[in-house]
């Protein structure tokens, strides 16, 4: 039986972190939204993500959730810090410093103390992460969410979207007409089923044993400071632990060799308490188990007209570096920018090929430097020496050299700088290349670059905000010598309805990378065009900004030729 018909400029698809923050910047932009999520109101994720990026962290301050997250989480004063142990409880091999969240902003020593950013990375679980999301998102003007709610099907044309969803409670069905539709609905997404698009890659790298658990007396039988991760290196049982609330629940991965294909191929009590490092009178209880299967695939199309795909629906891969939920939530913020555009008019529809244009060559790279990680980490538990663990001056050095290397290795996946600023876009329709290559990265290192599709440098303003704070809903030019004549292009962007802020900047300490007198940068801090004047055709190039294809620019031309002959 059919009941109510609700409408939306856009239906997001599942209210985890990437749908609720979709929800949320689409709403901070005045876009009405439906969110269908098929839990119940507040029902607890699993305890899957452990790591809020910077990047993304930059996203949450200008939706305003930034600090509320800060003060979530493990307690104020617990060390982020991830270690090597030969087990949790024993010899300290090497140690990764990264601050707690008291020090933050303040802390200036370490390998991710120095990033130019105003948002440093938070290391927080799901289960606290998720419920200040949706408390937040839930309280916005214009957003709708409908739990116990599953879009079972739907339909487009060329003015939007007819889904209908189904009430998993009472049993009855609606329908939502929406303008856009975005499928944040996890790895088994029904939205990506139905638009027919097909994940391709690895579908299995490693399957990882995963126990959430409840163990009161861990902690003091933890040698020297506490860390956030605990790796353990040992020839019995490699894994690594999680602290999640920081005094008594833990997330243990046992990471399951080939020759053990399934997850109940080892014992689970006896793996758990070899990667602690405790004996059979040890005391635990099960929460939960969080099994899961790392992988490396990518979806062949995010789009298929008014429908698009983010986060889990469009890639996974092994969430090394902290890069699932994150890299969707990059996704998210690239869209919806986008779709804001196409909905308040100022854009042509061709903006919205940007997206996938811009975002599936990067899940690619990403989950490439996952899956290389990965095989690295697989290599590296295979070769533990047996002997780690004597005694004497022999079994010291042998911890040292295996700890180096596991610093080494592993310093770029949990201080991440390249994934978290180095990436650009490349190939864009709306982006005005100069011929200037962007600089390579890595997992762990970037070069701060203006090349356009480049994330704008980071630097503060001398009033004491963020560059970030002072950006525009649309584009913001920033102009660094005030003499420069920028008239044309705000004539051309008012003409057009296109938001362009003009921000003169004046600060003393201006990053090298800006060499030109103009850097436009896009509402997600990528840039966009760079200059020391204007083009000559400063409609054509506002033309590429608002989305117009190329044959509507040549036809802009040449109306402009004729209105001037």
């Amino acid at each position: 039986m059919n009941n109510e018909e609700l409408q939306a400029d856009v239906l997001v698809v599942g209210a985890g972190p990437v749908g609720l923050t979709l929800a949320m910047d689409l709403a901070s932009r005045g876009v009405k939204v439906v969110i269908a999520e098929i839990r119940r109101y507040a029902e607890p994720p699993n305890v899957k993500c452990n790591h809020v990026s910077a990047r993304t962290m930059e996203q949450f301050r200008r939706l305003g959730v930034a600090q509320k997250l800060r003060d979530a989480g493990l307690p104020a004063d617990y060390p982020n810090d991830v270690v090597f142990r030969t087990s949790v409880t024993g010899i300290e091999l090497t140690r990764i410093p990264i601050p707690c969240r008291r020090d933050r902003y303040s802390e200036t020593e370490g390998p991710d103390a120095w990033w130019p950013t105003p948002e440093p990375p938070h290391r927080i679980n799901q289960i606290f992460l998720e419920p200040i999301l949706l408390q937040h998102a839930a309280a916005l003007p214009g957003v709708t969410l409908l739990n116990r709610t599953q879009v079972t099907a739907f339909t487009q044309d060329d003015e939007g979207v007819v889904a209908t969803a189904a009430d998993l409670d009472a049993g009855t069905t609606r329908t939502i007409r929406c303008r856009f539709m975005v499928g944040c609905d996890g790895g088994s997404s029904g939205v990506r089923k139905q638009m027919g698009a097909k994940l391709e890659g690895t579908a299995v790298i490693q399957r990882v044993q995963s126990t959430y658990i409840r163990a009161p007396r861990l902690r003091e039988m933890i040698p020297g400071k506490p860390a956030w991760s605990y790796y353990s290196v040992n020839p019995r049982r490699c894994g690594t632990m999680f602290a999640i609330d920081g005094h008594e629940t833990w997330l243990v991965h046992n990471h399951l060799n080939a020759e053990e294909p399934e997850f109940d191929s080892v014992d689970r009590d006896r793996s758990i308490r070899e990667i602690l490092g405790v004996g059979d009178d040890f005391r635990y209880d099960v929460i939960s188990k969080e099994d899961w299967v790392g992988r490396r695939l990518v979806a062949n199309r995010f789009r298929d007209g008014r429908v698009f795909l983010a986060g889990d629906a469009a890639h996974l891969w092994v969430p090394y570096a902290g890069y699932g939920m994150n890299a969707g939530i990059a996704d998210a913020i690239n869209l919806s920018w986008l779709l804001a555009a196409c909905l308040q008019g100022w854009a042509a529809e061709g903006i919205l090929d940007a997206y996938e244009a811009e975002r599936q060559p990067i899940t690619e790279q990403v989950s490439q430097f996952a899956m290389d990680h990965a095989q690295k980490m697989i290599r590296a538990r295979r070769a533990v020496p047996a002997d780690i663990e004597a005694a004497g001056d022999e079994g010291d050095a042998l911890r040292a050299e295996v700890g180096r290397e596991a610093y080494e290795l592993n310093v770029q996946q949990f201080c991440c700088a390249g994934l978290n600023f180095g990436y650009f876009y490349t190939d864009s329709p709306i982006i005005s290349a100069d011929g200037e290559a962007p600089p390579p990265y890595s997992m762990g290192d970037f070069t701060p670059s203006t090349v356009p599709g480049c994330r704008a440098p980071h630097f503060w303003l001398p009033d004491g905000r963020s560059l970030y704070d002072a950006f525009g809903p649309g584009y913001t030019l920033l102009r660094f010598d005030r003499r420069t004549d920028t008239s044309a292009l705000e004539q051309a962007a008012e003409s057009s309805g296109m938001p362009l802020v003009i921000l003169d900047v004046d600060a003393p300490e201006v990053p090298p990378a800006y060499r030109h007198r103009m850097v436009l940068c896009r509402a997600d801090q990528h840039v966009a065009w760079r200059g020391d004047r204007l083009p000559s055709d400063v409609a054509g190039l506002v033309a590429r900004l608002r989305g117009q294809t190329p044959r509507e620019r040549a036809g802009l031309a040449e109306s402009r030729e004729h209105a001037s002959a």
